[in-house]
């Protein structure tokens, strides 16, 4: 074993060749997709798919890991910093960048062990879902939202995991008709959304972990369906009080055969 992964071998003894020999895809590389891969990036996961098609903004400095005032001023492909990071931490992982709406290769993503999904809206989220669910690859969609109350302002999110076989997001109620109608009726667009780093860092966090229990159960977990929700404003994560009430239902939403399969393949 490597010495660099010498202090995380109680995640088993093969742990090191399984992180080598995992390929994940994140979509979404700004706040919580940065995170995402900078830590997976210190696990020492082998190869990655990175997509994004925006360029580093002033914006995004406050919560974007590894992007400078340089990439900034530059206008930097987010793609580019994110796979320069990764290249940093690991020089032998495998890095796949992807510039463009992930909508244009959706086909790269066949072949992934895991996709991350870190984008702002809920019609997105409904689509590399139904991808993941089509392929039978296990997915992980990382969300947070800042919305006024009376006297300020509350910090919230969830981390899901979207197996197949088990609940979805529709499940799981965070994809509604009301919530895909809503954002429909402003022509999709998610906005500039406030977002903080301590937040997406902890979304991240929880999403990183999942995704090393389910890839490397060192503690012998089956993981079917995962919800666990953030509560910014006093600081915690906690697993969903939905679950127990799931636990026994068969998703509705990707049932049929109509829901799996490659559709090109004839």
């Amino acid at each position: 074993m490597e010495q660099r992964f010498v202090s995380q071998d109680f995640l088993g003894e093969n742990s090191t060749s399984i992180f080598e020999s995992c390929r994940i895809a994140i979509v979404g590389l700004s706040g919580g997709g940065s995170h995402v891969a900078q830590q997976t990036a210190h696990v020492g996961i082998g190869d990655f798919l990175v997509i994004d098609p925006d360029r580093v903004a002033e914006r995004n400095l406050n919560r974007m890991v590894w992007a400078t005032s340089q990439d900034a001023r530059r206008k930097s492909l987010k793609t580019a910093v994110i796979s320069r990071g990764i290249k940093k931490m690991n020089p032998r992982a495998r890095v796949s960048a992807v510039p463009k709406k992930w909508q244009e290769a959706a086909e790269l993503l066949r072949d992934r062990h895991v996709i991350f999904g870190c984008v702002d809206s809920f019609s997105e989220r409904q689509q590399i879902e139904a991808v993941a669910r089509r392929y039978v690859i296990p997915y992980l969609d990382v969300g947070m939202d800042v919305w006024p109350i009376q006297d300020g302002y509350s910090v919230g999110g969830q981390v899901a995991l979207s197996m197949p076989g088990g609940p979805c997001l529709r499940c799981l109620g965070i994809l509604t008709d009301d919530r895909l109608a809503q954002e429909a009726a402003k022509y999709g667009a998610a906005g500039n959304r406030p977002q903080v780093v301590w937040a997406n860092g902890v979304l991240a966090s929880t999403a990183v972990g999942v995704f090393v229990n389910l890839i490397c159960p060192w503690r012998g977990l089956q993981l079917r369906g995962i919800l666990r929700e953030y509560d910014g404003d006093s600081h915690t994560v906690a697993s969903s009080n939905k679950l127990p009430y799931l636990a026994s239902v068969r998703c509705p939403h990707f049932s049929g055969l109509s829901s799996v399969g490659d559709p090109f393949w004839n």
